[in-house]
C-alpha cells in the first residue's frame, strides 16, 4: 500500500488518485489528511499539496480536485519528456505537472460540460477537444502518464512489489440494420423498390427482388460468420441491438418481427448482448425506459449494458438516466469522426457526476475506432485502415489496457461501400487477441 497525504480528500481526489493507482497500476493506496500520521508512516508514501512537507516523494497540487462545479479557466500544454501534459507545476514537484489534475479533467469529460457548439447531430464535436487540438486524440495519454509514474515509483520504493495489469481486447457490434432487405415491413419494401427504380439502382433492385423471394441472402444477415470468427479468435464479443420504434435515425427491422426476436435470442446464446438506445434517447428517460423494458422482455433476461445510436450522449443527463435504470455498463465514449481515445485513457473508468460530485456505478468502457469512422469519415481503404487499427492496438498494448472496436454486422457483408471489409474485421480479430506485438 502507498499512503496519500494530501491537506484535504475531497470525491474529485478519492476518485483521480484510484484511476491512476488502483485501476491502471494495480496499486493499493490509503489517505491521511494528518501530518503526524503521514510522518509515522514507514512504508512507501506520497504527498498531494502546495508544499512538500520533507523530502518525500512530492506533487504539486493544481486546484482543480479541491473545487466545486464547473469552472472555465485557462489551459496551458507543455510536455513531461515527449508526452504531452498541462497543469504544469514546476520542478520543485517530483514530476513537472499535476497529473491527477490533468487525468481528472480528462476522464471526467469536463470540457464537454462547458459551452460548445454540437454538431449536427447534437454531439460534442471530436475538433473541440483538448486532445484533437493538442494532437494527443490518438494516445491513451493518461495511461501512459501512469506508466511513466510508475517507473519513478519503482526507483523510489524498490522493495515494494508491484503488480502488473494484463491486455484486454472487446469486440462490440452495433446492430443498426439487422437487414438490409428482409423481414422489412411492406410500406418500406415498396417504398425501396420505388427508390431504386427512380436511381436506376438495378444492382440494388435485383438483390432486392433476390433477397425478398429468397434466392440469395439478406447482405447484412452476417450474424453466422461474426460468431464463427468470435470462436476461432476466442473474442469478447458484445451485440447492441437497436429495438427502437422507426424514424428518420432509426430503420432497423421492426422489434415485433418473429424472426427478429429470434435473432436477438439467439445471440444471447453465443455471446454478450446490450440495449443501442435509438437517436432520440439522448435526453429522453422515458425512451430509454421503454426500449430497455422491450429488449429485456425479448432476451428474458437484465440488460445492463447500453451504447447510444450515433454515439449521441450529453453530460450528465444521459449518463444518469442510464444509471436510474440500473444500466452499469456504457460503451458510447469515443467519436463518430475520429479514432482515438475521447477520454484520453484505455481503462474502464467509472463515470463521476460533476453536478453531484460522486463516483457514479457506471463504468464506461471507452473504444478506439470504430468501421464507419475509418471508411466514411476517414475515407480509409481497408489496407490502410488495418495500419490504422494496428497502430492504435499497440499504443493500447503498450500499457496493458483494454483495446475495443466498434464493428457493425453490414461492414462483414461485403456489400456495396464495405467490399474487403469482412477480411479487416477478422485480420483485427487476430491482431486484437495476439498479446505481442503485431
Amino acid at each position: 500500500m502507498i499512503l496519500i497525504y494530501t491537506h484535504k480528500i475531497t470525491p474529485r481526489v478519492r476518485y483521480a488518485f484510484k484511476h491512476i493507482f488502483t485501476r491502471i497500476l494495480l496499486i493499493d493506496i490509503d489517505f491521511t489528511s494528518k501530518i503526524e500520521d503521514f510522518v509515522a508512516f514507514s512504508g512507501p508514501k506520497l504527498s498531494y499539496t502546495k508544499i512538500a512537507l520533507g523530502k518525500e516523494f512530492f506533487i504539486k497540487c493544481n486546484d482543480l480536485l479541491f473545487q466545486q462545479g464547473i469552472g472555465d479557466f485557462e489551459i496551458k500544454m507543455s510536455k513531461w519528456g515527449t508526452t504531452p501534459c498541462f497543469f504544469y507545476q514546476g520542478q520543485k514537484s517530483t514530476i513537472p505537472f499535476d497529473i491527477f489534475s490533468a487525468s481528472f479533467y480528462l476522464i471526467s469529460r469536463y470540457e464537454e460540460y462547458l459551452p460548445h457548439v454540437k454538431d449536427k447531430y447534437g454531439r460534442f464535436p471530436a475538433k473541440q477537444s483538448l486532445a484533437f487540438l493538442h494532437n494527443f486524440l490518438e494516445d491513451p495519454v493518461i495511461d501512459i502518464w501512469a506508466y511513466k509514474l510508475l517507473r519513478i515509483l519503482k526507483e523510489r520504493f524498490p522493495d515494494y512489489e508491484f503488480k502488473s495489469r494484463t491486455y484486454n481486447y472487446i469486440s462490440t457490434i452495433d446492430i443498426d440494420n439487422a437487414y438490409a432487405y428482409k423481414h422489412k415491413s411492406l410500406i418500406r419494401a415498396v417504398g425501396g423498390f420505388v427508390k431504386d427504380i427512380y436511381k436506376l439502382n438495378i444492382l440494388n433492385l435485383w438483390d432486392r427482388l433476390a433477397v425478398r423471394f429468397n434466392i440469395k441472402k439478406d447482405p447484412f444477415d452476417t450474424f453466422d460468420k461474426i460468431i464463427k470468427l468470435k470462436n476461432k479468435y476466442e473474442a469478447r464479443t458484445i451485440f447492441f441491438f437497436l429495438i427502437g420504434d422507426y424514424t428518420t435515425f432509426d430503420t432497423n427491422v421492426s422489434a415485433s418481427k418473429t424472426k427478429f426476436r429470434l435473432l436477438i435470442k439467439s445471440m444471447v446464446d453465443y455471446a454478450r448482448v446490450g440495449l443501442h438506445p435509438s437517436f432520440y434517447t439522448m435526453t429522453d428517460a422515458q425512451k430509454l425506459k421503454y426500449e430497455k423494458l422491450r429488449l429485456e422482455a425479448i432476451t428474458n433476461m437484465p440488460i445492463f449494458r447500453s451504447r447510444q445510436h450515433y454515439l449521441r450522449f450529453e453530460m450528465p443527463i444521459t449518463y444518469q438516466n442510464l444509471i436510474d435504470l440500473d444500466i452499469n455498463e456504457d460503451y458510447s465514449m469515443g467519436y463518430a469522426s475520429h479514432v482515438g481515445f475521447r477520454a484520453s485513457t484505455c481503462t474502464p473508468f467509472y463515470f463521476y457526476d460533476l453536478d453531484f460530485e460522486i463516483q457514479t456505478p457506471l463504468k464506461v468502457f471507452p473504444f478506439a475506432l470504430m468501421d464507419t469512422t475509418l471508411n466514411d469519415y476517414m475515407k480509409l481503404t481497408p489496407k490502410q485502415s488495418l495500419g490504422k487499427i494496428r497502430d492504435l492496438r499497440n499504443k493500447v498494448l503498450q500499457v496493458n489496457g483494454t483495446f475495443i472496436t466498434l464493428f457493425h454486422n453490414e461492414s462483414l457483408s461485403g456489400y456495396l461501400r464495405w467490399r474487403g471489409w469482412a477480411k479487416v474485421y477478422e485480420l483485427m480479430l487476430k491482431m486484437g487477441t495476439v498479446k505481442g506485438r503485431w
